[in-house]
């Protein structure tokens, strides 16, 4: 009984700091608005379009500038106040979002303003992910940072769990402008949090080398580390063909499964439940040495739950399939950001979030574009049943490596 009452507090722990509840609380409204956001715009394009390619397309646009900006994101998040910075690109994402909501809600909305739109948040998101990363450490003492990620991690699926199933239900009875109305309003929640937190001053970090340098030295540092090259590598993988899925989502909804915006809603309610589980299941995790085990089988278990994705045409499979998938993509993301956390200095951890950010964030819009353009020549299924055989692939090479994984993670702890 005494093990069974202390649980609730270990997995929670992390919620004994007071900057962490307040940033908690704050991005919990706002991802709600920012997955509503994202649903209603691919069942907009897909609407306006009709088109597999532009889809694609659209998702690519809207995260190249997060790819190609976010190495000056990390140097900035690393030099600056990342207080202040996540402040300015939090007002900067209200008003992008307040254009898309005036142009959705009068009717004259068209794919090359969604697109341009896109690729504004996609800059303003190269600023703000690696300094948001970069800066939750700054919210929780050391010993509770494993903690509070894998419970950030959860936040994000419970959000993305919400938001599609109100999207779903909002595009169908009144459309798509409302999902974007809610966004821009729920970004007033992150903006208020930030202003309440109270943070201990740190001094400026003083730049000794030019950025270019400290770029170079950031990537080399990376990928001669195992640890951190096995992150990077697995976490490019399986974001890519996550990508796949994101990109493709409206089309098994309307195509295969012969559904709706509702439909879609569900799916990615689903497979957001799934990521939630796995979040639930690393806040109890505090053995950091098992952690290139877990980027391992949760990149097998993401591959051979899209293969039985792709093959369905039930419904009830293709959301057991999909929450199966989410599952083992969050176990490699969770994984690979807390060897992140744990493994860098404060002094090069923007620029080493930047790089990971850029790997994983950045191959999303490559997998929305892969897809596109394979989906318009083989179709949706066989394009992600390819996806699925190359995450399967990549599991075992990970298995291979497991071994030099955890010695190298027990000689850097």
């Amino acid at each position: 009984m005494a093990t069974s009452s202390k649980q609730p507090q270990v997995m929670l722990r992390a919620f004994g700091s007071r900057n962490f509840r307040l940033y908690y609380i704050g991005q919990s409204i706002s991802l709600i608005g920012t997955s509503m956001n994202q649903v209603a715009t691919s069942w907009l394009v897909y609407r306006l379009t009709d088109s597999a390619w532009l889809l694609g397309l659209v998702g690519f646009a809207s995260q190249i500038p997060t790819l190609l900006l976010i190495p000056l994101g990390g140097i900035i998040a690393d030099r600056w106040n990342r207080h202040r910075i996540l402040l300015v690109t939090q007002i900067l994402g209200m008003l992008q979002s307040c254009i898309l909501t005036w142009l959705a809600l009068s009717g004259i909305i068209d794919v090359w303003q969604i697109a341009l739109l896109g690729m504004l948040q996609g800059s303003i998101n190269a600023f703000d992910i690696p300094t948001r990363q970069a800066f939750l450490p700054e919210t929780v003492s050391k010993e509770n940072l494993g903690n509070a990620i894998a419970l950030y991690s959860s936040l994000v699926s419970v959000s993305v769990m919400v938001g599609p199933a109100i999207a779903g239900i909002l595009i169908a009875a009144v459309g798509t402008g409302l999902c974007f109305l809610i966004d821009s309003i729920s970004y007033i929640a992150v903006i208020l949090a930030l202003l309440a937190m109270r943070l201990t001053s740190k001094k400026a970090v003083i730049a000794t080398r030019k950025p270019l340098e400290e770029l170079k030295a950031s990537f080399s540092y990376a990928f001669s580390f195992l640890p951190i090259r096995s992150v990077v590598i697995g976490s490019f993988l399986v974001c890519c063909i996550w990508g796949f899925y994101l990109a493709l989502g409206p089309i098994f909804a309307k195509e295969v499964l012969h559904g709706g915006p509702n439909t879609f809603g569900f799916l990615m309610t689903a497979s957001s439940f799934g990521t939630l589980i796995g979040g639930i299941y690393l806040s109890r995790h505090q053995n950091a040495r098992e952690l290139g085990k877990i980027l391992a089988f949760g990149t097998a278990i993401l591959g051979v739950s899209l293969f039985g994705f792709a093959l369905s045409q039930l419904l009830w499979l293709s959301l057991f399939s999909i929450f199966a998938a989410g599952f083992g993509f969050i176990l490699q993301i969770i994984a690979g950001r807390t060897v992140l956390q744990l493994l860098v200095t404060d002094e090069n951890r923007g620029q080493i979030t930047g790089l990971y950010v850029m790997a994983s964030t950045g191959a999303v819009p490559i997998g929305n574009l892969v897809a596109g353009t394979l989906a318009s020549s083989i179709g949706a299924a066989n394009t992600v049943i390819l996806g699925a055989s190359l995450c399967i692939a990549g599991s075992l090479f990970f298995i291979r490596q497991i071994s030099a994984f955890r010695n190298q993670i027990i000689r850097s702890s």
